[in-house]
């Protein structure tokens, strides 16, 4: 009489033996998963579908809920939260994935991870905050860098959920700009050499990093597509821009809705990369997935119009000097508490849930750097309501 784990084990490899038959020679499959900790546990999910539910399953993902993704300080119910571009970053990843015969689990689970270091506030927050780190001594701080330091060093109390190298590369290298037709993997790398990267994309945020696998750039190159339309049907929403703004040539191509951009740059890139599907190594002048050049121009040419009109235009930004200041605050405000706790030997208050070993790893200053980059936007606010900040008040606007 065989046990019911026994019998989901049994089917569990065979699905990975499957693998090679059904997916891409250039697809990373289950059995080539790395983790930092080796694991021996039995069950049904393979190895990168486990990684996509310990991220489901964070503290960090539930946390999306109430995170800016471009207009922060507004209340409407029709325009994007991180969660929401994180669920259709997903979901158009997948898409691009099962056309190329990649690995859907691993690219779900980078998908799903790649904006968890996003601090209150989206990239204005970001920028806050790296100026403050940066004043006590700290590196500048990245989202995504900070993804990696949420997912493998602070959750589950400072332990980290042991993923997979593959989807820790993922998310590390996912951002960076679409301005080349073509998307190669840097497949070499294991732990020793991603903690490198880590550490010099963390001193130099400038470094161009590219992830090991063809579905990491599937996911960097799908959120993009994710947001370009997106976020203009956000600015139409709210009434900051009108669709006839839009660039006559990147409308022609492209088209003028999110629905139509996003069926126009999938369709492209699955196209241009279907050799990917019938590839048979990991190896060669094939492994690439990317736009055709014409396409690829007008990408980049909405690109510049979405930072001109909406991501950098003054006169959409909420009161950033107010939250500036709370950010400045609130961080000196909890820097002198984890600093109190330190002398004392205390730690009943600030970030009581944390292990000792994450507490005796990290310094006052980047205990606070995760505290602050953790919260929300609603809990932000209310923190620095708490100590007296003069806080913005969010600006409804229903269309």
């Amino acid at each position: 009489m065989f046990s019911q784990e026994s019998i989901v084990e049994k089917i569990r490899q065979q699905l990975d033996s499957q693998e090679q038959e059904i997916l891409s020679g250039l697809a990373c499959c289950n059995r080539e998963s790395l983790r930092r900790r080796e694991e021996k546990r039995p069950g049904y999910r393979q190895n990168f579908a486990m990684d996509a539910d310990r991220i489901l399953h964070s503290k960090s993902y539930s946390r999306y809920i109430d995170k800016t993704q471009v207009f922060s300080l507004i209340e409407n119910d029709h325009i994007s939260h991180r969660v929401l571009h994180v669920q259709l970053v997903a979901r158009i990843s997948r898409t691009i994935g099962r056309f190329l015969a990649l690995n859907e689990d691993l690219i779900e689970s980078i998908a799903l991870g790649h904006d968890i270091g996003h601090p209150p506030f989206g990239h204005e927050g970001e920028r806050i905050l790296s100026k403050i780190c940066r004043l006590h001594g700290l590196p500048s701080f990245q989202h995504n860098v900070q993804s990696i330091q949420f997912l493998d060093r602070f959750e589950r109390k400072g332990t980290g959920w042991n993923l997979s190298l593959q989807v820790l590369d993922g998310i590390l290298c996912h951002d960076g700009e679409v301005n080349v037709t073509r998307l190669r993997p840097d497949r070499e790398k294991n732990f020793a050499l991603f903690d490198c990267e880590l550490k010099d994309k963390a001193d130099n945020p400038s470094l161009q990093l590219y992830p090991m696998t063809l579905e990491g750039c599937v996911v960097r190159l799908a959120d993009t597509i994710a947001y370009i339309g997106r976020d203009i049907e956000d600015a139409i929403e709210l009434g900051f821009i009108s669709r006839k703004d839009i660039p006559t040539s990147c409308a022609s191509v492209l088209g003028t809705t999110n629905g139509t951009i996003v069926h126009t740059l999938v369709t492209d890139l699955i196209c241009n990369s279907t050799h990917v599907r019938t590839a048979r190594t990991q190896a060669g002048e094939r492994d690439f997935i990317g736009f055709s050049e014409a396409v690829a121009t007008q990408l980049l040419e909405l690109k510049r119009f979405n930072y001109q009109n909406i991501y950098t235009n003054a006169a959409f930004k909420p009161d950033f000097v107010k939250i500036h200041r709370c950010y400045e605050q609130l961080f000196d405000y909890f820097l002198r508490q984890a600093m109190n706790e330190e002398e004392t030997g205390e730690t009943g208050r600030f970030l009581r849930s944390m292990s000792k070993q994450y507490r005796q790893e990290h310094n006052c200053v980047e205990l606070v750097r995760d505290y602050l980059a953790g919260m929300t936007d609603k809990f932000f606010l209310r923190k620095a309501r708490e100590i007296g900040c003069d806080v913005p008040e969010r600006l409804c606007v229903q269309n």
